[in-house]
């Protein structure tokens, strides 16, 4: 069975998703409903800290996709925050998810320009 623990910490206008563990389709729906529980419409910044997930698949890729397009739509930032050196933000890095919101630590690599 995979396991992932999701923690919340809920301020007054902010909120700080810790997820750890492991995301994959066996576990997706509950890490997932866990995540938009947890936020209100009340909040203006939303931070998931992924630093102890060790894996993480297309699912829980889909997952941040949704959550980020979520909170666009109601005017909130999302950060995320990831090791550089961590399976989660390679794809993270590879999927784009930089162009949807903040990552953590930043890239220490400028895009490349295309020439």
């Amino acid at each position: 069975m995979t396991v992932a623990t999701v923690d919340v910490n809920t301020g007054s206008e902010s909120i700080r998703i810790s997820i750890r563990g492991e995301i994959d389709l066996e576990n997706a729906a509950t890490v997932e409903r866990e995540i938009l529980e947890a936020v209100s419409d009340r909040l203006t910044a939303v931070s998931v800290d992924l630093t102890n997930l060790i894996y993480m698949d297309s699912v829980g890729i889909r997952i941040l996709f949704d959550l980020a397009s979520r909170l666009q739509e109601s005017g909130m930032v999302l950060e995320l925050t990831a090791p550089l050196d961590s399976p989660a933000r390679q794809l993270l890095d590879i999927s784009g998810f930089g162009a949807l919101a903040t990552l953590s630590p930043p890239s220490s690599q400028p895009p490349s320009a295309a020439g």
